[in-house]
C-alpha cells in the first residue's frame, strides 16, 4: 500500500500503482468533472498516471495556471490533428501555449481565412469523437523511425539533452522523458511528439476558436524556412469563450493606441521606436496623475528625490545589474569610462541613503522618486504605452527596522487601495515566496515573508500565494488591477529586499549606539506611468473623469450674436482653473454637440438668447444628462466640487 497526502493534509491509503483517475473516483463530483491533470510530488502528470510510492497530490483544473496550459496545449494537438487530416502533406513543428492562447507552427503553403473555417470544423469533429489521448514512451531510435518524414521533429529529437529538454521547444511543445526516453501523445491514429501532460480525451475541449494566421520562421531564425502559424484560444465551456470574444471586441473599441491618436494624447515616431511622445492633451492628464501622486505621498509621510539618468558602471557592478541585466541596459562611454542609462532607480536611491548617518529615530524613512528609466526591449514586443523602451516609475524605497515591516506594508496597501479606488479599479493580491535561487538566510526569508503575510492577513482580503515565485532578493506582494471589461493588469508591487542593503552596506544606529542593517521595501503603485496611462485610456474608453479630462468644459454658441457671452463664461471658468474652450464656428448646434461628443468632452454648455439674458447656461453631459437654466455661479461651484472630489461620474 502507498499513502497519498491531499492539499488539506488528509492522508489515505491506496494500492501501489493506483492511477490518479482511480483516486478521483473518491473525490467530490465537481472536482471529478473539472479535473484536467494532477501534480504528484509537485510534478505535473496525466490523470492516467500510476503512483508507485507515498506521494502528495493536487488535482489540477482550469482554475490553475497549469490547468489552462494543459487544456490549451491539448487544443493545439487537436488543431494539429485537424490540419493533418485535411492537408496530409503538412509538416508539424511545435505548438506551445502563449499568453493569448496557443499556436501551432506548420510547414504548408499560406493558409487562408477559408482554410481556418475548414480546420475549425474538422476540430469540432475530432472533439465530438471523444478520442482518448494516450501517452507512449519511446527510445530515441524508435522516435526517429516514427518521425522519419518530418525533419523538424527529427531535429528536436536529435538535440534532446539528458533531461529530455529540447532546444527551441519550450513548455509543452517539446518532447518528454529523460535521457534516451521520449514521449509521444496519441489521439487515435494521430501521434505527436510531446512531453505532456494532456487532458484524458478530446471531448473535454468543448469551446475553441482559431483567431488568426501569421508567418513565423522555424525557431525564429530568418535563415530558416518560413512556417504558417495558426493562433487559437480555448475554454472548458462556451460561455467562457463567448465572454472572451466579447472582451476582445470591446477591447478593440478601447484600444489606447487608436484613442491616443484620436484624442491627441501621445504619438510614436520611427525616429524613436519605443519612445513615446506626449502631446499637450496627454501632458495635462500626465500632470494630474503626478499631482495626485505627490499630494497623497506627502500626506503619507514620503519625501521626494530625483537621481541622475546616467550613472557609472561601478554603481551597477555594486548593485549586481552589470552582471545580470547588462543586455537590457543602454551603455555609453563618458571620459573613457563605462556608464549606463538607468533601467531602475534603486541603486541611485542607495547612494542618497548613504550620504549621511541614520538613526533609528528616522525610521521608517519613506523616499519616493518619479524616475525616468530606459530598458532595451526587442522591437517585436513593443506595444503602444504597454511596452516601451523609456518609462517613468513611481518608485519609493522605504527603509525600516524588522519590527516595522508589517505596519509599513499595511500602509502601502492602504495607499494603493486609495489610488485604485479613485480610478474605479478593483484589484486582487498575490504573495510570492522564496524561489529556488535566492540571497539571504532561511531565517531572513521566513521573517520577511511573515511580515508580508501578516500585513495581508490584517487587511481581511483574500490573496493568492505563488510558492517560489519571489524575486531572488526577497518575497513580494503584487497588486493586479481589474479594468472596466474585466481584464487584469499587474501594476503595483511591494518587494522586500535583502540584497541591496547588504551590497551597499546600508546601516542605521540603534538606541544602544550599535549599527544595524535596515530592511528595505521597493514599491510602486502606478508601476510604469506610461503603462498605467494606457490602462486608464482603455478602462475609461477615453471618457476620462472630469478631474483628468484635458478639456473639462466646452461652450457652444448658438450664433455669432452670443460669442461675447460665451467668452465671458470662458474667462469666468478659466479664472477658477477650469479647463475650457469655446466652439463659435458657424455650424448648427446639433453638429457642434456631435463633435463635442466625438471629442469626449465631459461637460458641454450651450449659450443663446435665453442664457445670455438670464446669465445662465444649458448643460449637457457626455452620458446624455441635460439641465437648463443653471446659473453660472452654481455651475462653477458644482464643477469645482466634482473636480476636488475626483468623482468618476458627473451627477447634475
Amino acid at each position: 500500500m502507498i499513502e497519498i497526502t491531499f492539499p488539506d493534509g488528509i492522508k489515505k491509503k491506496y494500492p501501489k500503482d493506483t492511477t490518479v483517475l482511480e483516486i478521483l473516483k473518491e473525490l467530490p463530483q465537481k472536482i471529478r468533472q473539472e479535473a484536467l491533470a494532477a501534480k504528484v510530488n509537485d510534478k505535473l502528470v496525466d490523470l492516467s498516471s500510476k503512483i508507485d510510492r507515498n506521494s502528495t497530490i493536487k488535482i489540477i483544473t482550469f482554475n490553475d495556471k497549469e490547468g489552462i496550459e494543459v487544456f490549451r496545449h491539448s487544443t493545439a494537438h487537436v488543431l494539429a490533428q485537424a490540419v493533418t487530416e485535411l492537408y496530409p502533406y503538412a509538416k508539424l513543428t511545435v505548438g506551445p501555449v502563449v499568453d493569448e492562447g496557443f499556436y501551432y507552427d506548420i510547414e504548408h503553403e499560406p493558409f487562408t481565412p477559408e482554410d481556418l473555417i475548414k480546420i475549425e470544423s474538422k476540430m469540432k469533429e475530432i472533439v465530438d469523437r471523444k478520442t482518448p489521448i494516450e501517452r507512449t514512451e519511446l527510445t530515441k531510435k524508435e522516435a526517429k523511425e516514427m518521425f522519419k518524414d518530418n525533419k523538424y521533429k527529427l531535429e528536436m529529437i536529435e538535440e534532446m539533452d539528458d533531461t529530455g529538454s529540447i532546444s527551441g521547444a519550450s513548455g509543452m511543445g517539446g518532447a518528454g522523458g529523460s535521457g534516451e526516453v521520449i514521449s509521444t501523445y496519441n489521439q487515435g491514429k494521430f501521434i505527436d511528439l510531446c512531453r505532456g501532460p494532456h487532458v484524458p480525451h478530446t471531448g473535454i475541449i468543448k469551446a475553441f476558436k482559431l483567431m488568426k494566421i501569421a508567418g513565423a520562421y522555424w525557431r525564429g531564425d530568418q535563415k530558416n524556412k518560413q512556417l504558417q502559424r495558426i493562433y487559437g484560444i480555448s475554454f472548458p465551456d462556451r460561455k467562457m469563450l463567448a465572454n472572451y470574444l466579447h472582451i476582445l471586441e470591446e477591447a478593440k473599441k478601447r484600444d489606447h493606441r487608436i484613442l491616443g491618436k484620436r484624442l491627441e494624447l501621445f504619438s510614436f515616431h520611427d525616429e524613436g521606436k519605443g519612445f513615446p511622445f506626449f502631446l499637450n492633451n496627454g501632458i495635462i492628464i500626465w500632470n494630474e496623475l503626478l499631482n495626485f501622486w505627490r499630494e497623497e505621498h506627502k500626506k503619507a509621510g514620503y519625501i521626494e528625490i530625483k537621481t541622475p539618468v546616467i550613472l557609472n558602471k561601478s554603481l551597477w557592478e555594486t548593485s549586481g545589474h552589470w552582471s545580470y541585466y547588462k543586455d537590457n541596459m543602454y551603455t555609453l562611454k563618458i571620459d573613457d569610462e563605462e556608464n549606463a542609462i538607468k533601467p531602475m532607480n534603486c541603486p541611485g536611491g542607495m547612494l542618497v541613503y548613504k550620504e549621511k548617518l541614520h538613526s533609528y529615530r528616522e525610521l521608517p524613512l519613506r523616499v519616493g522618486e518619479i524616475g525616468h528609466v530606459h530598458r532595451h526591449e526587442l522591437s517585436g514586443v513593443l506595444s503602444g504605452l504597454f511596452r516601451v523602451r523609456a518609462f517613468h516609475q513611481d518608485d519609493a524605497h522605504i527603509f525600516m527596522t524588522k519590527e516595522q515591516i508589517t505596519g509599513e506594508v499595511l500602509d502601502v496597501l492602504k495607499l494603493a487601495e486609495k489610488f485604485y479606488k479613485t480610478f474605479g479599479l478593483d484589484y486582487h493580491l498575490e504573495l510570492s515566496t522564496k524561489p529556488p535561487k535566492s540571497v539571504g538566510t532561511d531565517e531572513q526569508w521566513e521573517q520577511a515573508t511573515k511580515g508580508l503575510k501578516d500585513a495581508l492577513d490584517s487587511t481581511g482580503k483574500t490573496y493568492k500565494i505563488n510558492e517560489g515565485d519571489g524575486a531572488f532578493y526577497g518575497p513580494k506582494i503584487d497588486l493586479h488591477i481589474k479594468d472596466a471589461i474585466g481584464r487584469t493588469w499587474q501594476c503595483g508591487t511591494i518587494q522586500l529586499d535583502m540584497a541591496l542593503p547588504e551590497r551597499f552596506d546600508l546601516t542605521y544606529e540603534d538606541k544602544d549606539g550599535t549599527k544595524h542593517r535596515p530592511v528595505m521595501i521597493h514599491r510602486v503603485i502606478y508601476g510604469s506611468l506610461e503603462r498605467f496611462f494606457g490602462v486608464l485610456i482603455e478602462h475609461f474608453a477615453g471618457k476620462f473623469p472630469l478631474w483628468l479630462s484635458p478639456t473639462q468644459v466646452r461652450i457652444l454658441t448658438v450664433s455669432d450674436n452670443f460669442n461675447e457671452y460665451g467668452e465671458k463664461i470662458r474667462n469666468l471658468l478659466e479664472a477658477e482653473n477650469i479647463r475650457v474652450d469655446v466652439d463659435s464656428r458657424t455650424e448648427s448646434v446639433p453638429k457642434k454637440v456631435r463633435d463635442a461628443q466625438m471629442d469626449l468632452i465631459p461637460l458641454v454648455l450651450t449659450v443663446g438668447e435665453k442664457e445670455t439674458s438670464s446669465n445662465t447656461v444649458a448643460i449637457r453631459t457626455l452620458d446624455g444628462q441635460v439641465k437648463f437654466g443653471v446659473s453660472t455661479d452654481e455651475f462653477v461651484r458644482k464643477v469645482k466640487e466634482i473636480i476636488k472630489s475626483k468623482a468618476i461620474e458627473i451627477k447634475l
